[in-house]
């Protein structure tokens, strides 16, 4: 078992990485106030730990075409952890599933999704969704606006934490 216990610089790194996946190694170390070999380091390591799970583009969906962003709320008629496991696998397969959130309550999913437009949101809810095994009930809500939409999780509003995590 490794363990990976993060300190301040670390924490600054992950910082500067969320707000900017594209900042020169060079740009990274100064930031945050190290030289560029143990930058490096530091950033192999926290993607090894886990801490830095993917690195990617932030698209413009209008741009590209898809003017539609709505949120399915699905029931399922069974929660037991295969069938949950069973419909997760299902949603990995449709692309105008964004994310995927299991929820406590009355909703067993929240399904945000982005389509081209209403008719394909549509034909996605009526022939796939509803018509998948072990769905229960689907109610939809479509998105007006997105006034907000910051990725990763709140780190410039925390001091930094010891932070240590056990690994196999």
């Amino acid at each position: 078992m490794t363990r990976h216990k993060i300190d301040a610089t670390d924490y600054q790194i992950l910082a500067e990485l969320q707000a900017d996946g594209r900042i020169t190694n060079v740009e990274l170390a100064s930031r945050a106030g190290i030289s560029a070999p143990p930058c490096l380091r530091r950033v192999r390591a926290l993607e090894k730990a886990g801490f830095i799970r993917s690195y990617h583009a932030d698209l413009d969906p209008k741009l590209l075409g898809f003017e539609l962003m709505a949120f399915a709320f699905v029931g399922l008629s069974s929660q037991a952890e295969a069938d949950l496991k069973a419909f997760e696998a299902q949603v990995r397969a449709w692309p105008l599933v964004r994310e995927c959130t299991m929820l406590s309550g009355e909703v067993d999913f929240l399904l945000k999704c982005v389509a081209r437009d209403l008719p394909q949101f549509q034909a996605f809810i009526t022939e796939e969704l509803t018509a998948a095994k072990n769905v229960a009930s689907v109610k939809t809500a479509l998105a007006i606006r997105s006034s907000k939409a910051e990725p990763g999780v709140p780190l410039q509003s925390h001091s930094a934490p010891q932070v240590t995590i056990n690994s196999a």
